[in-house]
């Protein structure tokens, strides 16, 4: 991964269902509807992560006591529960009507916390990926209540494609916050831009537009919608080759 996941947008002005029926509703700003298929930044289309038989997540950083934690613990928290949500891509597609399930990150952030006990100062927290991905969001923001650690997509667990073995699910940001194969969390005390670098958006919030830091999310809209078409041929045509 990360840009998201996609296919080419489709002309359409209402939202078709991705995994079952949904009632038609207005997209966020500048955003089109699309399927749901692997895609991403170009150097992560050559890494096929192997997930592991008994997978686990890494919490470290701006803490006292790094751990680790078995995946299944975490997953076995208060709250485990379905959420049917969109992904947003911030080169303007949309995969709609999405049926996760998965455990709040704010149930997950309550049970390490004070296992490792995060310093009063750690306002961010980064989620990283078993390909190497990775993306930071405020801590107040990925503690809202439709953020999710997920392990299933469509009733199904979810494949290395979709995250296995764990997905952040953050609606209400761009896709890339919303990082696949979760295998690590670190606190920290400053936000990190991450593989995007100058392209992310510290908060990355889709209602708002937040697609970069720098110039209007408009702007970026027809800059996006330009690349997108080359952008996703060379990401499939090296995936396909590395498989």
């Amino acid at each position: 991964m990360h840009l998201d996941e996609t296919t080419a947008p489709q002309p359409a002005t209402t939202r078709p269902a991705a995994t079952g029926p949904a009632a038609p509703h207005p997209l966020p700003p500048g955003q089109r509807p699309a399927p749901l298929e692997p895609f991403g930044l170009t150097p992560f289309a050559a890494v096929h992560p192997r997930v592991p038989a008994r997978p686990s997540v890494t919490v470290g950083g701006a803490v006292r006591r790094p751990t680790q934690f078995d995946a299944a613990e975490l997953l076995a928290l208060p709250g485990h529960g379905d959420r049917r949500a969109d992904l947003h891509c911030v080169t303007t597609w949309t995969a709609v009507g999405l049926e996760w399930h998965g455990v709040p990150f704010r149930a997950v952030h309550e049970m390490i916390a004070r296992e490792v006990e995060p310093r009063g100062s750690a306002r961010w927290v980064t989620f990283i990926a078993l390909d190497g991905f990775r993306a930071t969001m405020l801590l107040d923001d990925a503690l809202t209540g439709d953020v999710l650690l997920a392990d299933t997509l469509g009733g199904v667990p979810l494949t290395p494609d979709n995250g296995a073995p764990l997905r952040l699910v953050a609606p209400a940001h761009y896709g890339y916050k919303n990082v696949k194969h979760v295998c690590a969390i670190e606190y920290g005390t400053r936000y990190k831009a991450g593989w995007r670098g100058w392209m992310s958006h510290p908060r990355g919030r889709v209602a708002r537009e937040e697609r970069s830091r720098f110039l209007p999310g408009r702007v970026w809209r027809l800059c996006w919608r330009a690349l997108l078409p080359s952008s996703r041929k060379a990401y499939t045509a090296l995936r396909e080759r590395t498989r």
